[in-house]
């Protein structure tokens, strides 16, 4: 009966379409598999999904690009932060919301958003979730949502990316590495109400509260109060770096006396010479003088229901 089908057919709600680009190089594990398992899990009767992986840096711009002007209601990036990055920049001010499947070698703003580290587990969140408005940040118009910075951690991506393994462990031993190498340099910071001259080893503009692997270096910030969490560390002598440590994944090192927390919608940095700033973990060079500001409630997230 092709009448009756037909009517059916229009009873049914519509699947929400939804693309998953997936990074073929972020973290350690394989993922040519990653569209059976997805597929296995996510609820069909939800969502027609389609899947893509990047062939190059940026590659996920120009996708999620394609899929914002088709309708899609979101784009899922499953990889770490550098991916979400590339995601998200195309998502911002739309109406398609990013979801993340976190595959990378830190995840830091899956983290903070609670996404679990299980592929299966972090697609039942998919399937049981809502939208939320959250910021995001510009360097120099160039948009971040986690974190970015200057100093150690900056260093310490740079070198990180010049490497032939990714993970974890390839990245702690960048860490041990760079300690002894890398020198605090000298910064200006001017803002609303700021006007600080410092010495820092390591200087976080957070939007997020981790760097990722719940390193939490700014515990207290929020995606969703329109504001920057400034943490600088001014010095990292040897016999401080047990108890930073602890600090930094118990979420206490706001607390440190080598600490020093701003919170702020826009700041002006200057420094002494260019240098290398990471964006999300992704390492660039910026000049001498650069502006970070926060962008309000300018990019949709799918998050688990709370209810």
């Amino acid at each position: 009966m092709p009448g009756l089908n037909c009517f059916l057919t229009l009873l049914l709600p519509m699947k929400k379409k939804i693309a998953f680009i997936i990074n073929p190089i972020s973290g350690n594990n394989p993922k040519k598999d990653l569209p059976r398992i997805i597929t296995k899990h996510l609820d069909a009767s939800v969502f027609d999904a389609e899947f893509f992986f990047t062939e190059y840096r940026l590659h996920g711009r120009t996708l999620t690009e394609q899929f914002v002007k088709s309708g899609y209601y979101a784009v899922v990036a499953v990889g770490g932060d550098g991916t979400v990055n590339e995601v998200a920049h195309s998502l911002r001010h739309t109406d398609t919301a990013l979801g993340i499947i976190p595959a990378g070698s830190g995840n830091g703003l899956a983290r903070h958003l609670k996404i679990p580290m299980n592929v299966k587990r972090a697609i039942e969140h998919l399937n049981h979730s809502e939208t939320i408005l959250m910021d995001y940040g510009l360097v120099n118009e160039q948009p971040f949502f986690c974190t970015c910075g200057t100093g150690f951690d900056a260093y310490v991506s740079t070198e990180f990316a010049k490497g032939k393994h990714r993970g974890i462990r390839t990245y702690l031993e960048n860490i041990i590495k760079g300690f002894f190498k890398y020198k605090p340099e000298h910064y200006h910071l001017q803002g609303d109400g700021i006007d600080l001259k410092v010495k820092a080893f390591i200087l976080t503009f957070a939007n997020a509260s981790q760097w990722g692997n719940n390193a939490y270096i700014a515990p207290q910030a929020s995606v969703q109060d329109g504001k920057m969490d400034i943490s600088i560390l001014s010095n990292l002598p040897l016999i401080s770096i047990p108890s930073l440590a602890i600090q930094l994944f118990t979420k206490t090192i706001d607390k440190d006396f080598l600490m020093t927390t701003l919170r702020t919608e826009s700041v002006k940095l200057y420094r002494n010479a260019p240098g290398p700033f990471h964006y999300d973990g992704e390492p660039y060079e910026e000049g001498k003088k650069i502006t970070i500001k926060m962008v309000p409630d300018g990019l949709r997230v799918l998050v688990k229901k709370r209810f």
